[in-house]
């Protein structure tokens, strides 16, 4: 009997190869004889550039960058073993992750970290990048980037400003006359799911806003600042920025497009075809798949969205182990899963659950997948 795990990271506990460890242990102590394939997976957010770097044997760079605020920290970047392609997330440059709650503020913080990792990985003569542009503490539609890689900006108000969300709506021009010279000979992948267009009731602002930390006058005014760079990138680069998924990480999606000249695809699609996801699924006879919660976002193209339907089309048996799960019964047949097994037993804080995730999730699976084994 053949097990193949492939879930995502349980964010603020483990990371996708910790779950696998952890799946692994569960199932070697009903039956050690077991056959087991571990494919740890991302969908484009945290976790993405370690999945692709270690699939692809490559190996992790260290860089010294700029944070969302402006502070000099380390970050790093995965390259692939023969140094063509480079796998970045803008959340270890750019991500909210790097901020305490009470430094969350879009109008004042910055892709131009994001920019540095991509040019570091130009300078290291990757030819094709590959962005996840997931968990993003910004909203200045990746001007920030843009600069770190020689775009430059003049203001209506003739003054100088960092690019940051609030000096979007002053911008005036924007001159690319100084970029990185391998850039424009450089492929861009941006892996991103979701559909939101870069302003409006359901643009980057309004919808993302809130969670960065800007409250109902700051949307506003990031709202109106992404108005004025579709205005003038489209007119200045004859670009369409109308596009679903614009709006992702604080208009980066349509900065990507402007910048990069990127392709957009859906991360958890890229991320399957790269690591061969579905000819292990069709060889394997049970998939354990998993991630932190499972909830509406799920059914938007997430990793255990995308496995179960992949196991669905070869008729597999496929369970979902989730720290806690909000979707209705009916939402969950959505899914296709056979079985979502969830550690919440209302016995443990959320906070002990998170600390001994590893051990609940061992043992969720040790109790749970006998069943699905004959010899136990």
């Amino acid at each position: 009997m053949i097990f193949l795990l492939a879930p995502d990271k349980f964010r603020g506990s483990l990371t996708a190869p910790e779950v696998c460890k952890a799946m692994e242990e569960g199932l070697h102590s009903i039956d050690s004889s077991l056959q087991i394939i571990s494919m740890p997976l991302a969908d484009g957010g945290e976790g993405t550039s370690d999945v692709l770097t270690a699939y692809s044997r490559g190996q992790t760079i260290m860089v010294k960058l700029l944070d969302p605020l402006f502070r000099s920290i380390t970050a790093n970047y995965g390259i692939s073993r023969d140094g063509k392609t480079a796998f970045i997330e803008m959340a270890k440059a750019s991500g909210l992750q790097l901020l305490k709650s009470d430094e969350r503020n879009p109008l004042h913080t910055t892709s131009f970290g994001t920019g540095q990792l991509i040019r570091d990985a130009i300078d290291r003569g990757a030819g094709h990048i590959i962005l996840g542009i997931g968990g993003s503490a910004t909203s200045d539609a990746g001007c920030g980037m843009a600069e770190a890689l020689g775009f430059s900006f003049t203001y209506r108000s003739g003054k100088y400003h960092h690019a940051t969300g609030e000096s979007l709506r002053d911008i005036d021009t924007i001159m690319a006359t100084h970029v990185h010279p391998r850039l424009l000979n450089t492929k861009f992948t941006v892996l991103c799911d979701v559909k939101n267009p870069l302003h409006g009731p359901t643009g980057a602002a309004h919808i993302f806003g809130p969670q960065k930390g800007a409250m109902e006058a700051m949307v506003l005014t990031l709202d109106e600042g992404l108005k004025v760079f579709q205005s003038i990138a489209e007119s200045t680069f004859h670009v369409d920025l109308n596009f679903p998924g614009a709006g992702a990480a604080g208009g980066l999606g349509a900065g990507a497009k402007v910048f990069l000249n990127a392709e957009i695809v859906p991360g958890f699609d890229f991320i399957s075809r790269f690591t061969g996801l579905e000819g292990l699924i069709e060889k394997a006879d049970i998939i354990l798949t998993g991630e932190g919660k499972i909830d509406h976002q799920t059914l938007s193209g997430k990793v255990v969205s995308g496995v179960a339907h992949l196991a669905s089309r070869y008729l597999k048996t496929c369970v979902a182990i989730t720290g806690a799960c909000e979707l209705s019964v009916e939402e969950q047949r959505e899914l296709h899963l056979t079985e979502v097994i969830s550690l919440s037993d209302g016995e443990h804080s959320r906070q002990d659950s998170i600390n001994r995730a590893a051990a609940l999730i061992k043992t969720a699976v040790a109790v749970h997948m006998r069943q699905w084994i004959p010899s136990s």
